[in-house]
Formats: C-alpha cells, sequence, structure tokens
C-alpha cells in the first residue's frame, strides 16, 4: 500500500509540473528579451554639477523608497515594451528596436515599427491651479495644445544642421496626436507646490487610465516639471507643469511650450537622452548616440561626447526650447509599445 501511495503520488507531481511548465512562457528567438542593462535608481545629478530643470527621475527615486513594489511593477512594463518591440522587428539589424535594447552610437538606424495602431490619439485635461486661475488663459492652453501636436508628428528634418546627415534618418513622426478634453480652473493660494505630488492631491486626475493629465501651477525651486512613468500609481499619474513654461510664459528660454513634449516624453516611457549617467549608462533607445551628460543653451554642431556626437535637438534633453525639435524612430517605437495589448497604457486605446 505503501508503494502504492508513493506511486500516486510521484504521478500526481510529474501532471502538475508538466501543467506548471505548459504556462511557461516560450519565446521564439526573435521575441528573447535581454533585460542585462535595466535600471530605475540613477545618481544624485548634483554630483555631476548638473542643474536639473526636469525632476521626473528624482521623483521616480523617490517614489521607488517609498514603494518598494513600484521596481517589478517597472521591470514589468520594460519587459513588456523590449518582447513587443523584439516580435515587431524585421529580421535583420535596423528593425524595430536597432537589433539591441540599448542606446547606440549614433548611426543605428532604426526602422518605425508596423504596430497596427494607426495615430494614436491622447485626450487631455488641464488642471490650472494657480491664485488667479484665470491668468492662464484658453488661448495659451490651444497654443500650448498646438505645440505637443506639431512635436509629436513633424520630423523637423530641415532644421538639422547641415553636417548632422547621420540623424536625418533617425527624425520621426510618432504618429500620436492629443486632443483638450477639458479644462479645470481651481483658485488657491499656495505659491509653491514641489515635487511631491501635493497638486495632485489636492487636485486628483481624472481618469487617468484613459486620460493623460496635467497640471498647470508653481512648482518652485527653479524645476519646470515633472511626469510620472508607466507603472506608477495611478492616483499620481501625469505631468506637472510650471505656469511659465507655456506658450508666452515668464520662464524664457523655456517658454515655447516644449517642457510638455519633454515631460509627455517620459510619461510616454522614454528616458532622457543620455541615460541620466555617463557613457555606459542607457536610454534604452538604439538610435539616440550615447552622452556623458544634458546639454544646455543652443550648442554648435558637432557636441562631442563619449566619442560620438550629441543629439542635442532631441526633445529629451535639457537645450532651449527653440534648440530641441525630433524624436528618433526608436524613441517613436518605444512610446508606441506601451499602448500594446497588456501594455502599461493599452486602456487608452480600448
Amino acid at each position: 500500500m505503501k508503494k502504492l501511495f508513493v506511486g500516486l503520488a510521484l504521478s500526481v507531481g510529474l501532471l502538475l509540473g508538466c501543467q506548471e511548465n505548459s504556462k511557461e512562457e516560450v519565446l521564439t528567438p526573435q521575441e528573447a528579451v535581454d533585460m542585462s542593462n535595466f535600471y530605475l535608481e540613477t545618481e544624485a545629478p548634483e554630483s555631476r554639477g548638473a542643474n536639473e530643470p526636469c525632476y521626473s527621475m528624482r521623483v521616480l527615486n523617490e517614489q521607488l523608497k517609498e514603494n518598494p513594489g513600484l521596481y517589478k511593477k517597472m521591470y514589468d512594463v520594460e519587459y513588456a515594451t523590449r518582447k513587443f518591440l523584439n516580435a515587431k522587428k524585421p529580421d535583420g539589424v535596423g528593425g524595430g528596436n536597432g537589433g539591441n535594447n540599448g542606446g547606440g552610437d549614433g548611426d543605428v538606424d532604426v526602422l518605425p515599427i508596423d504596430d497596427g495602431f494607426g495615430v494614436i490619439d491622447i485626450p487631455v485635461y488641464f488642471h490650472i491651479v494657480l491664485p488667479n486661475a484665470n491668468d492662464v488663459s484658453s488661448g495659451q492652453i490651444n497654443s500650448q495644445m498646438n505645440v505637443i501636436n506639431s512635436d509629436f508628428s513633424n520630423p523637423n528634418t530641415n532644421q538639422l544642421p547641415s553636417g548632422a546627415t547621420d540623424f536625418i534618418n533617425d527624425a520621426t513622426d510618432a504618429e500620436i496626436s492629443f486632443s483638450l478634453a477639458g479644462t479645470f480652473r481651481y483658485n488657491d493660494s499656495r505659491s509653491s507646490w514641489g515635487t511631491n505630488n501635493a497638486v495632485k492631491s489636492a487636485y486628483p486626475p481624472i481618469t487617468p487610465d484613459t486620460h493623460l493629465n496635467i497640471w498647470v501651477c508653481e512648482i518652485g525651486g527653479g524645476i519646470l516639471g515633472y511626469a510620472q512613468f508607466p507603472g506608477g500609481n495611478s492616483s499620481t499619474d501625469g505631468v506637472v507643469l510650471l505656469t511659465g513654461t507655456l506658450p508666452g510664459g515668464n520662464a524664457s528660454p523655456y517658454n515655447a511650450g516644449r517642457t510638455l513634449t519633454h515631460e509627455i516624453g517620459h510619461y510616454l516611457n522614454l528616458r532622457h537622452i543620455w541615460g541620466d549617467g555617463r557613457c555606459r549608462q542607457d536610454d534604452f533607445v538604439a538610435d539616440t548616440p550615447a552622452s556623458d551628460g544634458p546639454n544646455y543653451g543652443c550648442p554648435s554642431y558637432p557636441t562631442v561626447n563619449c566619442k560620438s556626437a550629441d543629439m542635442t535637438m532631441n526633445y529629451m534633453d535639457y537645450v532651449d526650447d527653440a534648440c530641441m525639435y525630433m524624436f528618433t524612430d526608436g524613441q517613436r517605437n518605444r512610446m508606441r509599445a506601451i499602448f500594446a495589448p497588456g501594455g502599461a497604457r493599452d486602456s487608452m486605446l480600448n
């Protein structure tokens, strides 16, 4: 009887093992996902002597400390992103993610993936939170909408310096548009909201699973804005924007509306183009050249770091608004991947 019991136990164990194995994800070689270069936390920018007008990475670092489960959620978002891009990549180098998952040397040619989504439209809610919320006019909001719609659709190759021939094939139409769903105005006497999401707690986002929420307020500390990456808490999802960065605002030379373009890039899963580290730190995009830090002002071309010319005109750098004017095909693909079925923002398409 004992032998019979042991035999039955082994049979059940084998059956359960087979069932468990059947649930394991089986990837084709083309879908294989390399996560070896994945990272989230970054070094403090002051350690590199850098001014940090965008606080998205700093806010992420704080959220990682406060929420131990966030790392796993964002790891899963990155895994899904890379798996989707690898599956869409045509045979051979130069496909959807440039043949790898990391930053390139500046001359990798990434092809736009055919994801079947068409132009992705994102409905937008603006929350104006100021002592006098009418200080931001409807005309300014409309102008800001025009800026982001243009930036996410125009390659602007005509603006590239004559010597930047390597970047011509990289500049892209991201095929992402934005529609104004509503503007909410709140008279609030607070003069500085900081970067701890206090403005979002006071005025919570509206249907953040289907809408991009943008809070326009006074942040303080010389900070232009910050965004939440995909995978974070829905109660804090969206972008916080300094009032003066709106078109015609008082935050010159960052008053042409490009701060919102930059922050929406983070909201759609883009890192800073230099990877928030030195030359070996990665932004996970193959057709953006490596760099050792941000650029400011209006740099001349070429500005060489890490043995290649920096893509200073990329929206994910820190240059003046007038001097940034492109996303790359690799960045386009990465942004669109989060709308795929099971992606971090797939509810926006459903």
